[in-house]
């Protein structure tokens, strides 16, 4: 019995060989653009926005080793606009931040606001650009409490702890701070400060005499702290970017590549993201957690 002939069978064959030979071409194609990012696709230029209250470095960090690792990224960009935060997490940005300048350029570009651990986090990168009005600096540490004393008093409220060691109740809301108490924060506080002192000190290559007669916590702005050298120069974000294209030798337009958002649902952001974000921030506060921060109210939503 003759065999019949399956034109489809035939078709999806031929089909099938065609769509496995141009795979295995543009795999071949895009190993060698990755290895050699010189033909076309390596101008490429990195941006890290650092936004708001630094909490978590962890989404920071993990962009910092991605761009590092990425042949076609050139440079970096960190954009801040922030006044600070948490001592781990500003000293864990800057530790990357310093790891990466060993392998790619990093320029920061300070917007309304790099204070404290936002100034920190900066002082790593090769260059830092700020605008004249730019508010930085704030070089220091604050540990908050919350005292409920009174309050608990006038309620005929009493509190009873029993606790295994003389600091082990340090900061809690219902009594004063002993005088031993402060005297240790205070130890902690100036070690932790020193730190900071260090860190600019390294980053920025200034004498550490230097940093330390600034080092009080008081605010700059962008043209006062380019005159005493935590700026190396002035102007927006697209002067950052050409910053970076002449350090990196990049000649020509470079694309700006950006982190991808994380999509959450708009209930989220409208309703629940400030709101969470606050109480966070005013149990961190109530915890007296060490923070590079800067404590003034300023708008950070560029």
């Amino acid at each position: 019995m003759p065999k019949k002939n399956h034109p489809i069978r035939l078709v999806l064959l031929i089909l099938g060989i065609a769509i496995l030979f141009f795979g295995t071409v543009m795999a071949v194609f895009l190993s060698f653009s990755h290895l050699t990012p010189t033909l076309g696709f390596g101008n490429k230029i990195g941006v890290i926005p650092i936004q708001g209250v630094i909490k978590d470095p962890d989404a920071i960090t993990e962009q910092l080793i991605a761009f590092r690792n990425d042949r076609q990224i050139k440079a970096i960009i960190l954009k801040i606009n922030s006044p600070g935060g948490g001592v781990g997490p500003s000293q864990e940005i800057y530790s990357e931040t310093i790891r990466t300048t060993h392998t790619k350029i990093v320029v920061a570009h300070l917007g309304s606001l790099a204070a404290s651990g936002a100034y920190y986090v900066a002082s790593a990168a090769d260059k830092i650009i700020a605008n004249p009005g730019t508010l930085t600096g704030s070089i220091g540490v604050l540990m908050e409490f919350i005292r409920i004393e009174e309050l608990l008093n006038k309620i005929g409220v009493e509190m009873q702890v029993i606790k295994s060691g003389e600091f082990k109740d340090i900061g809690s809301p219902n009594r004063k701070m002993t005088d031993r108490e402060r005297k240790m924060l205070m130890n902690l506080i100036e070690d932790i400060r020193n730190q900071f002192v260090t860190a600019v000190s390294k980053g920025r290559n200034m004498p550490k005499e230097k940093v330390l007669e600034i080092a009080d916590g008081r605010i700059f702005s962008g043209r006062q702290a380019k005159i005493l050298g935590l700026v190396d120069s002035l102007g927006n974000f697209q002067d950052a970017v050409n910053m970076a294209k002449r350090m990196a030798h990049i000649k020509g337009e470079a694309k700006l590549v950006y982190p991808k958002k994380k999509r959450k649902s708009l209930l989220w952001n409208l309703l629940f993201r400030d709101m969470i974000d606050y109480m966070i921030d005013r149990i961190d506060r109530r915890c007296g957690i060490f923070e590079y921060r800067w404590n003034g109210e300023f708008s950070v939503s560029d």
